[in-house]
Formats: structure tokens, C-alpha cells, sequence
């Protein structure tokens, strides 16, 4: 007998998914895991393990300061820290409830810190390169201290074709908040902030 059982969270993502091609979950993450994210981040950024971003893949990585100003620090699973391991462990666990539930063939994953300072912004682009095409979600987890306010900016704007028209959906980084969407569909891009805005970003990959 299956011990299999069906997880609401999860499924309100992927209904949210199937109906809109992106989802925000505000609970997802722990308050202690988030605060334990965002102090494993702001150590390794004073530590200076961050680097530039870039845009592209390795194939054809540059940093285009125009584009992109985040510095960001790629996360090895198996080297994590007790709140990285953490996160892996949750993400893991969706992951294999796409699988089940929804025959996804997630068979990979990449995740790096991504660290906004003030005045730095991502034009509007899409998650997949020409040379490249595994990236199937999205998923960006916010790590910022306080609620964040509007007038702080830093929000992500998703673009979406509803009926033939354009529309913008705007989401502000809040602390807890996960945005999960689809990689080579939704074009969307990180407004300028006007404050430090952290945040975990990543892909879940077919093969």
C-alpha cells in the first residue's frame, strides 16, 4: 500500500502553475531558515565569495553591467551549510513531488545567493539560453531582513499574455516569499532597488 500522500502546499503551486504559469508562496520557508539563509549569505558576501554576475551560460558568459548588477555565489549541495542543507532538503522534497504527481523529469538543479546592491537592477529577460534548453522553473526565495515596502523597489515584474494582451504582474520581495515559474515562457525582469535586496535564486532542470 502507497504511504504516498498528497502535500497542499505543493499542490496549490502546481495548480497555480497549470492555470497561470508562475506561483508566490509565502510559507514555504520557515521564519528560522530564512533568517539562517540570510546570515549564510551576508557572511559569505563579507567574506567575499560573491563574484560579478554574468549573462549567458558558461558557453558564452559576460558580464554586461547595463543588463544585470547583482553579485551572486553559486551553492554546492554537497558542501552546504546546516541552512543550506536545510533549503536542499525542502527543495528536494518538491522536487520529487513534481516527479510523482506531475511526470516532470526534474533531473537537476542550480542555486546561487544573489546580492542587489543599492541601485542595481536585471532587465527584463527569459530563463533559457539558445545553447541550452533544460531549465524548466524558476524559483527565487526573498532573504531580505524587514518587509519590504514598495518604495524600496527591487520588485519582480513577470510578464504575462493574457488574451492576446500584455500584463505586468508585480511582485514585491518580501521576506519568506517564493516565486516559482515557468523558465522558457515568462519573461520578467528585477526593477532597480533602492535598498540591499537578497535572495536565493535557481532552476530545476530536465535532463
Amino acid at each position: 500500500m502507497s504511504d504516498f500522500q498528497l502535500n497542499p502546499l505543493y499542490e496549490q503551486i502546481i495548480d497555480d502553475l497549470l492555470s497561470q504559469q508562475f506561483s508566490i508562496a509565502d510559507c514555504f520557508f520557515s521564519d528560522d531558515e530564512v533568517i539562517a539563509l540570510r546570515g549564510s549569505l551576508l557572511q559569505k558576501y563579507e567574506e567575499d565569495h560573491f563574484k560579478k554576475s554574468a549573462i549567458g551560460n558558461q558557453i558564452n558568459e559576460q558580464i554586461v553591467t547595463a543588463i544585470r548588477g547583482d553579485f551572486i555565489h553559486w551553492l554546492n549541495e554537497a558542501e552546504s551549510n546546516a541552512a543550506e542543507k536545510a533549503f536542499f532538503d525542502k527543495v528536494n522534497d518538491f522536487v520529487e513531488y513534481l516527479n510523482r504527481t506531475c511526470f516532470m523529469g526534474i533531473r537537476d538543479q542550480e542555486f546561487h545567493y544573489a546580492y542587489y546592491p543599492e541601485g542595481t537592477f536585471y532587465k527584463r529577460h527569459l530563463d533559457t539560453f539558445q545553447n541550452d534548453s533544460r531549465r524548466k522553473l524558476s524559483i527565487v526565495c526573498y532573504l531580505n531582513e524587514q518587509d519590504w515596502q514598495p518604495e524600496y523597489g527591487g520588485e519582480l515584474a513577470i510578464y504575462l499574455n493574457k488574451d492576446g494582451e500584455e500584463v505586468t504582474e508585480t511582485i514585491y520581495p518580501v521576506k519568506g516569499r517564493m516565486v516559482i515559474f515557468e523558465s522558457q515562457i515568462l519573461e520578467h525582469e528585477v526593477k532597480p532597488v533602492k535598498q540591499p535586496r537578497l535572495s536565493i535564486t535557481g532552476w530545476l532542470k530536465t535532463r
